[in-house]
């Protein structure tokens, strides 16, 4: 649950004397399967501004390639590559997906590809990515690092091969 409780009275006269008067209290928030509003996000390292400019790019990078990007901004620890590769795993699908882990506070920057989308975008791609990314970093500039990087291994990438039926 996101935030707050459901609770419900069951009493028949609910312990009220007729004319009182009760405080209102806040309407607990709706309740959601999946849940998409997590504060560590909003309150991180990126502004409303460059999160809405990040999640553009991921979806662009999504439809075009057919491949899915992800961002993780956070610790990584003294192992960043072993922890980028553990956090790529559990996505929804490795195999097509491409992982951006980014460490600020460490100046650490992984970028981990899944078996097929590793096919579309090479090394050197990614390599080139980083160094681009890189600068956009160390000139203070986090959310438009990200998005010139998906951009560029979307670019890599390129439109999903057609299949032969």
């Amino acid at each position: 649950m996101i935030a707050g409780e459901v609770v419900s009275s069951a009493s028949s006269s609910g312990g009220l004397i007729e004319g009182s008067v009760v405080p209102a209290e806040p309407a607990p928030e709706p309740q959601r399967a999946n849940p998409t509003y997590h504060p560590e996000v909003v309150h991180g390292p990126l502004s409303v501004r460059a999160l809405l400019r990040v999640d553009e790019a991921l979806r662009l990078a999504d439809a075009s390639t057919s491949l899915t990007f992800s961002v993780y901004i956070g610790e990584l620890g003294e192992n960043s590559r072993d922890t980028a590769q553990h956090l790529h795993a559990r996505l929804a699908d490795p195999d097509v997906s491409i992982l951006i882990a980014i460490s600020p506070n460490e100046r650490v920057l992984e970028i981990v590809t899944g078996s097929r989308a590793r096919r579309r975008i090479l090394d050197r791609d990614a390599k080139l990515a980083a160094l681009s990314m890189s600068a956009a970093f160390a000139g203070g500039d986090l959310g438009g690092g990200i998005v010139a990087g998906i951009a560029q291994l979307a670019d890599h990438a390129g439109r999903p091969p057609l299949v032969d039926r």
